[in-house]
């Protein structure tokens, strides 16, 4: 329930500088996870793209009268003034990455190749034309390499 909440929000930065969600902990944990870990994903860099994403603090389930089953977390997001990265086309950005963290446990060049059905060639030489590893996982890419393979699918 909270994430089409969090996505609707992101799309409205233009009238949004900043803001407070509570969440359940573990998606607030990916929206505000950074690159390498287990956490880090689409979720994170679509939100990420648009807002600065921390967690503020954690509230645990006595918090709330009847208490939850879950942990909850407040997220604090600040709308970038300026984009952090360049992205000419945002669509195709989200495509990007959320074919690339379409198979997680698979090679970035496997996952784009299945997610933006390419043959595995195609999605390799797309991954080196963007100065990226095909090898490497989604995981562990930035921001910036992001906006550079979805530059370079264009």
């Amino acid at each position: 329930m909270g994430k089409p909440i969090l996505a609707a929000l992101v799309e409205a930065t233009a009238a949004i500088d900043e803001m407070a969600l509570m969440l359940q902990k573990e998606v607030a944990e990916r929206v505000a996870a950074e690159p390498g870990g287990k956490t880090y994903g689409a979720l994170s860099v679509l939100t990420q793209v648009a807002v600065a994403a921390r967690l503020a603090f954690s509230v645990p389930p006595g918090a709330f009268s009847p208490p939850p089953q879950v942990d909850s977390a407040v997220l604090h997001l600040v709308t970038h003034r300026a984009p952090p990265v360049p992205v000419a086309d945002p669509a195709r950005f989200a495509t990007v990455v959320r074919a690339a963290f379409g198979q997680r446990r698979k090679s970035l060049a496997n996952s784009l190749a299945a997610g933006l059905s390419l043959g595995a060639e195609r999605a390799r030489r797309l991954c080196e034309a963007a100065s990226i590893d095909p090898g490497r996982r989604a995981e562990t890419l930035s921001l910036a390499e992001f906006a550079r393979l979805a530059a370079t699918a264009a």
